[in-house]
């Protein structure tokens, strides 16, 4: 897996890539001392999964992770057990308090490897799964998400933002909804209409027909009527 260590502290990096030279499936393939070098360097390796140090100058780990497109498998570093909660309630992978010892690190990247594993098999293999994101950032005054696409089950438009559907949680996200979709692979998300994207995998049943309007019943309870339009694609999509 390739990994990617984010700490403003450069003993802090050394001694957790040393660590990590005994993990022969890990490439460790960048370092960053901050936020700014960091979001160059995800943009540039495509880390799976990046060890972020949560207190850094100028910024946090959480505000690098909401400027992300597509959130890596994040196993958060820090000196402060204080963020242990925080850093669980928004599904990181794993935390680990400094120093890091050898034992705690092998248990964080069995984590990796098995979310990774996941992932992969999750993912269909379409034209544009190598630029579809699979998880994202998400905050909502003082809560917060990494959330994975797959679990989202609607996406409707209010105004420039857009509101997401998962458990029992609805956020609102500071993005349109059109430059959400643009991330999306199309064989999981399907644009029901000019509001709504729902999550082809959480459609429960089809209701009838009204004036070449479909609507379609989720996992979740909700109900979303599919446009005149798209209910031809969608019929096609799921062959009936």
């Amino acid at each position: 897996m390739k990994a990617l260590i984010i700490d403003d502290e450069r003993l802090a990096r050394s001694a957790l890539r040393r660590l990590l030279k005994a993990h022969k499936d890990v490439d460790v393939v960048g370092e960053a001392a901050g936020p700014d070098e960091a979001l160059r360097a995800i943009r540039k390796y495509l880390p799976e999964v990046i060890f972020l140090d949560v207190e850094m100058p100028g910024s946090s780990g959480f505000e690098l992770l909401e400027k992300l497109e597509d959130v890596p498998e994040v196993i958060f570093t820090t000196a402060y057990d204080e963020y242990a909660v925080r850093a669980f309630e928004i599904n990181a992978l794993d935390y680990l308090v400094k120093p890091v010892t050898a034992e705690r690190l092998a248990s964080a990247l069995d984590r990796a490897q098995k979310a990774l594993g996941s992932t992969s098999a999750s993912t269909a293999p379409t034209p544009t799964a190598c630029t579809a994101a699979h998880q994202i950032f998400v905050r909502d005054k003082d809560r917060c998400w990494i959330v994975r696409l797959s679990d989202i089950v609607l996406m409707e438009s209010e105004g420039n933002y857009t509101r997401l559907h998962f458990g029992a949680n609805a956020p609102l996200v500071y993005r349109s909804l059109s430059a959400i979709e643009e991330r999306l692979n199309p064989s999981s998300f399907f644009r029901a209409n000019r509001a709504q994207i729902i999550n082809l995998r959480c459609i429960q049943s089809v209701g009838s027909e009204i004036e070449g309007r479909l609507l379609v019943n989720l996992t979740s309870g909700k109900q979303v009527e599919i446009s005149r339009r798209q209910a031809k694609r969608l019929r096609e999509l799921l062959s009936f």
